[in-house]
């Protein structure tokens, strides 16, 4: 299988080093200027990784979609919907795409294979692959589960068989809106889970997962979408990697915050809390968190104020 992925940061690297690890023909675009593309092509290795001589590099964009039968799209979630009015000038009809980032578009709240198909087309053939799990430990040989899912469950199981081996065992997403809402999501409670890290209140996590997940059902359920979702792989199964890990961005962002250092990696919690803001308006759901996360840093509260505040509120039923 002939695979193409877009975008050469962490995880696109990865991603690129992960289908040739399995087996694929791959080829790796990043953008004309990009200082990683040019250190990959200088000395086949980042941060993260070294990728083998298989993995072809390029920046010229027609040349990878041309390349490719299954195209991962590994860039910046609020670059989404620039970067598909770039495709779809190119011959992308027969194509298959993966969305392999976790946000919503600021300013409409959008999932981001609603962002994609608008851009694109409604028949675009378009999946996401979200779940837990770290390229450190992947490359340590560590092996995590992960799923995919889309719009169409043939599509679905098409691109588990493409994509799974002993690294990634994937699982079959059956619903599209609670694996891309509850994806998105808990990267704003992994900025929470480093606010508490930074103020030594780290036993508060167990609260903080509890709830986080519950009034993220909500939101899932009230959009039409299965609630229980929230409890799978993309939400509660990738809090691990998120709310505790060293290598989580969005937990070493909360953390970093609260310590006063300069954090400089992306953290997309940072724009879907606002993201978040949007739909908890538009469905009249309260999202108490991710409004705590909000005004911590978007309106710049006093994060020991209002994380105080979150966990006394009212008393109320647990299921409520």
């Amino acid at each position: 299988m002939k695979i193409t992925v877009l975008g050469c940061g962490r995880w696109g690297s990865f991603h690129a080093w992960y289908a040739d690890h399995i087996g694929h023909d791959v080829m790796l675009w990043g953008r004309p200027g990009s200082a990683h593309l040019q250190q990959l092509k200088d000395t086949r290795e980042n941060e993260y990784l070294k990728l083998p001589e298989s993995v072809a590099l390029t920046e010229d964009l027609p040349r990878a979609v041309s390349h490719a039968d299954v195209i991962v799209i590994s860039i910046s979630s609020q670059q989404l919907r620039s970067f598909a009015r770039e495709l779809v000038k190119l011959p992308i009809a027969e194509k298959k795409f993966v969305l392999c980032m976790k946000g919503l578009e600021i300013g409409t709240g959008k999932r981001l294979s609603m962002v994609f198909d608008e851009e694109t087309g409604a028949g675009a053939r378009t999946a996401v692959w979200v779940g837990p799990g770290h390229v450190q430990d992947f490359l340590r040989g560590i092996p995590n589960c992960m799923v995919i899912a889309a719009k169409e469950l043939p599509l679905t199981k098409e691109l588990v068989s493409v994509f799974g081996s002993p690294l990634i065992r994937f699982y079959y997403g059956e619903d599209l809106l609670g694996t891309e809402i509850g994806a998105a999501a808990k990267n704003v409670i992994g900025l929470a889970a480093g606010m508490l890290d930074g103020f030594g209140y780290s036993s508060l996590k167990g609260a903080l997962m509890a709830r986080g997940t519950r009034e993220l059902s909500r939101l899932i359920e009230k959009m039409g979408g299965d609630r229980m979702t929230v409890y799978g792989l993309s939400h509660l199964g990738d809090y691990e990697a998120t709310l505790f890990s060293p290598h989580s961005n969005n937990r070493r962002f909360g953390e970093d915050l609260i310590l006063g250092k300069p954090f400089n990696k992306l953290a997309e919690g940072v724009y879907t809390a606002e993201a978040l803001m949007d739909l908890s308006k538009a469905y009249d759901v309260e999202l108490p968190i991710c409004q705590t996360v909000y005004a911590i840093i978007h309106d710049h509260k006093d994060p020991k104020e209002q994380l105080t505040q979150l966990f006394l509120r009212t008393t109320k039923s647990e299921q409520a």
